[in-house]
């Protein structure tokens, strides 16, 4: 006798759908100005609460120690974690759609003008807003997590090693993600 298997269901207890998936997925790529990884914690987590704040670090970290980009690495782990294979193909396209849409039609503006120095002026500043925004999801998912004055420290370490000393990001990852993990398994050995 067959057996079907269930999806997990999402942290509020609901099976997500495919057309749900694709939907919450364009959102994200529709609305992820400065990069998808701002607005995806806040449609993953607060707005579509598919995932609680522990499980979309735990899922954005996977993303971002695997090979490529890391919120295409999560878009395919969530899709797959509720939809299968199929639910990866679905996330990935209703994030990529729009994003190369608007893509598309903003480089043939900008390639018309982008000797002006107005729009060069634009550019500086939307990559700062990019900045902040990112700086901003960080901090807001450390509180959300209430980490261990020793993860805190690893953030700072972190921190530190790239944006002060500017040690090139895999380096940084090789040397201190296996120092923070094995200080969290000593910690919970304690």
């Amino acid at each position: 006798m067959e057996q079907s298997v269930e999806s997990p269901k999402t942290a509020t207890g609901h099976q997500l759908g495919k057309l749900e998936l694709f939907m919450g997925f364009a959102e994200m790529g529709l609305c992820g100005f400065g990069g998808v990884a701002t607005i995806a914690r806040h449609v993953i987590v607060d707005k579509r609460r598919w995932m609680n704040e522990h499980d979309y670090a735990t899922l954005l970290g996977m993303g971002q120690i695997l090979p490529g980009g890391n919120i295409i690495n999560m878009t395919v782990m969530l899709g797959d974690r509720f939809q299968g294979p199929l639910g990866s193909i679905v996330a990935l396209c209703g994030l990529m759609i729009m994003p190369i849409i608007i893509l598309l039609g903003l480089t043939l503006v900008y390639d018309t003008y982008s000797s002006n120095p107005d729009v060069r002026a634009a550019t500086i500043g939307a990559g700062a807003a990019a900045a902040g925004l990112v700086i901003g999801m960080g901090l807001k998912m450390g509180r959300a997590l209430r980490l261990h004055p020793i993860h805190l420290g690893f953030a700072l370490v972190t921190f530190f090693a790239m944006g002060v000393l500017r040690l090139p990001f895999i380096a940084t990852i090789i040397v201190l993600a296996p120092l923070c993990i094995a200080a969290t398994f000593w910690m919970r050995r304690r």
